[in-house]
């Protein structure tokens, strides 16, 4: 094959410094865009915080001038510093008049290649160090257990065991590996099941109640030996748990009866005494995570008009530095006037992402909740079917830019905090030919199974079929789908006793 140059031309979107500086902090939840506000005061001198609205200054003559000054000094010297003329060339660029309204509509996957797992690892070191900062838990449960295990005046061997087994148990307290530690202590110590029994015995004697248990019978049985045995209902629960554990997953309760001889008031007081067991006895002292919820966006009724603000308190006030923005206006060539300088140009892009981040997302909040109205009057049931598509229309913008200004994003309404991405859904058809919002299908939903008989809860079908007299067109198979989203269970366990 021939080798030859060529030239072409065409089209390519490149993402510039402060577009990519726009996008990051579009996306960045309250929280998020409060450490990067930090970060960005830390490590730019002319930025400081504000503890009022004073009006800010007015750095874009100053520095264009500045910038066209210092480069005309510069191309006047014979010598040159190549530097120096390199970075008041980037001055005078960087003061080019930016847009009131930066786009952000830009595509990552049109610019980049998708990121491999090694360019993500400071992501995923940020989200470790986030967990470890967040997460609040006092002794963990192997702790609690080892520090029970050492009161106990066990044997070499014993000891040994325990920690093995200790050491076996999960995070929701039950133990793991049963099989294979027989099998190991059999090999290298010739112990016998029934020496580690011994030994397991005492362990699920420890607190909590339940623990290192082998199956969820065994968990709630260890559970009711605890209890006292003359509590009524004590024997039968304890029945329940070891031969009708099936039966009563299934809510069977016309078969338990059978099973057991026990008419409906005994089997009310032992599955009530179930009821109090703990099915995860180590769930207690797992780590946790605090999650906080800043609201982004207030929205509040006056006169009759829905109106739409931010919530201003959530970010501080970042300002551009009046006593370092006053040495800047000495221009010269020295060193420290082009790290002041480069700061400037570097607060302005932040300082101009932060309003554009503000302002789309009071437009992207806007338009939702005059699309949303209905859903602020009446409720969920008038939810309105909606897609990113139909605000990036409305706003001639980008769905992703839609998508970034919604992520990680809530909005404090009368009826209570919800995220943006909430008032999104698909939309179902309706039998007079319009369509229905998904989640106000499911709030249909979820009023008629509050108002269902209880002995005789409503099914799939049945369900789908009272939506039919309602106008909503859905199949059983939808049905059960919108209840499992809402952690509904299916008809046969909510039949009580």
């Amino acid at each position: 094959m021939k080798q030859a140059l060529g030239m072409r031309t065409g089209q390519a979107l490149t993402m510039t410094p402060a577009l990519q500086q726009a996008i990051r902090l579009l996306q960045l939840s309250t929280l998020d865009l409060k450490q990067e506000i930090q970060q960005a005061i830390e490590s730019n001198l002319m930025l400081e915080l504000s503890d009022d609205d004073s009006p800010e200054p007015d750095v874009g003559a100053e520095m264009a001038e500045e910038a066209e000054a210092f480069s005309e000094r510069s191309s006047a010297t014979d010598t040159g510093d190549g530097l120096a003329a390199e970075v008041a060339a980037t001055e005078v660029r960087g003061d080019e008049p930016m847009s009131d309204e930066m786009p952000m509509d830009a595509d990552w996957g049109d610019i980049y290649d998708t990121p491999t797992k090694s360019d993500n690892n400071s992501d995923d070191d940020d989200l470790a160090e986030y967990r470890r900062a967040n997460q609040h838990s006092g002794e963990t449960l192997l702790e609690h257990l080892r520090w029970q295990a050492g009161l106990l005046p066990l044997k070499e061997w014993e000891a040994e065991v325990a920690d093995y087994l200790i050491d076996a148990v999960n995070d929701d307290g039950y133990l793991e590996g049963w099989d294979e530690a027989c099998t190991h202590f059999r090999e290298a110590f010739g112990l016998t099941p029934a020496h580690l029994e011994t030994v397991l015995r005492k362990v699920q004697d420890f607190d909590p109640p339940g623990v290192a248990a082998r199956d969820l019978g065994e968990c709630l049985r260890l559970q009711l030996q605890q209890l006292d045995a003359k509590q009524a209902g004590h024997a039968l629960a304890l029945t329940l748990v070891d031969k009708h554990l099936p039966l009563l997953a299934r809510r069977d309760y016309a078969a338990l009866k059978r099973a057991t001889g026990h008419d409906e008031a005994s089997l009310r007081v032992a599955l009530a005494l179930i009821q109090r067991l703990q099915p995860h006895p180590g769930r207690p002292y797992a780590a946790h995570e605090s999650d906080y919820i800043e609201p982004d966006v207030f929205v509040t009724k006056h006169q009759g008009k829905w109106r739409v603000g931010l919530n201003r308190e959530s970010t501080p006030i970042v300002r551009i530095n009046p006593h370092y923005l006053s040495m800047v206006k000495r221009a010269d060539s020295s060193k420290d006037q082009l790290t002041m300088k480069t700061h400037l140009q570097e607060a302005r892009y932040f300082l101009h992402s932060l309003q554009s981040r503000n302002d789309t997302l009071l437009r992207v909040a806007q338009c939702i909740v005059e699309e949303q109205r209905a859903f602020l009057d009446y409720g969920p049931e008038a939810m309105r079917p909606l897609v990113l598509r139909d605000v990036a229309g409305q706003l001639g913008i980008h769905e992703s830019t839609v998508s970034r200004a919604t992520a990680n994003k809530y909005l404090l309404t009368p009826r209570g905090l919800f995220e943006l991405k909430h008032f999104f859904s698909s939309h179902v058809q309706t039998s007079d030919g319009g369509v229905a919002s998904a989640t106000a299908i499911q709030a249909m939903l979820k009023r008629l199974i509050a108002a269902e008989n209880p002995a005789q809860p409503l099914s799939d079908a049945t369900l789908a079929d009272l939506l039919q007299k309602e106008g909503i067109q859905v199949a059983r198979r939808t049905v059960a789908k919108y209840r499992e989203a809402m952690n509904l269970p299916p008809s046969h366990e909510r039949r009580p006793l």
